[in-house]
């Protein structure tokens, strides 16, 4: 907060200020322009040491730590992120924790809303494979559970018309890594378990 609306505050808890004859509504209005100025500078909660998290195109991780690193003679905080299923430590700043495109592991209800989506009708994908490549890397960046869910869906039947060029076949597999391990998570079961439930709506039984 500035120094000039910390004097802002100061004159509007003062009860004299609101008893003045002119110009009330004015300054009431002023005061809560101020609040919103005040609201709109605060950092959103940052996640807590020992949280479950996902980082995009790496996977699910564990936030161990978060330490002061110097930069440009500034400490900036940054959350130390151990990803286990590739035996990997990320660092990440704090504040561009959001950008980045890190969030908490889903709830369980949104665990299914995504594993349902796999079984949905979809459209097809177009058949120039570096198109089709790009448009999926897009998704998988942006990094949410039902993104992924759609690149594993999309890629699947798309692996049963035509075989898959090698940099698709790894973006699929990347891609289904990544699902059945927040799934696991979010629905606590095991990596078995989540395989079935993720090929039953693939290769759902006849009727």
């Amino acid at each position: 907060m500035s120094r000039q609306e910390n004097s802002n505050n100061c004159k509007y808890s003062n009860p004299e200020f609101w008893n003045t004859p002119t110009g009330h509504p004015r300054r009431l209005f002023s005061f809560f322009v101020i609040c919103l100025k005040v609201m709109s500078k605060a950092k959103p909660k940052p996640f807590q040491v020992d949280q479950k998290v996902v980082y995009p195109s790496q996977g699910v991780g564990v936030i161990k730590s978060i330490e002061q690193k110097k930069f440009n003679g500034t400490k900036i905080p940054y959350y130390v992120i151990y990803i286990e299923v590739s035996d990997m430590t990320i660092m990440a700043p704090v504040d561009k924790a959001v950008e980045l495109g890190i969030r908490p592991t889903v709830s369980r209800d949104e665990a299914m809303k995504a594993l349902d989506l796999i079984g949905q009708d979809f459209e097809p994908m177009p058949s120039d494979w570096k198109l089709r490549y790009q448009m999926n890397m897009d998704l998988l960046k942006k990094g949410s559970i039902r993104d992924i869910a759609s690149i594993v869906r999309s890629l699947y039947h798309r692996s049963k018309v035509k075989e898959l060029p090698i940099l698709e076949k790894k973006l699929f597999d990347s891609a289904q890594k990544l699902l059945e391990d927040e799934l696991a998570i979010s629905l606590r079961k095991t990596k078995n378990e989540v395989e079935a439930l993720i090929h039953e709506r693939l290769e759902p039984p006849e009727e």
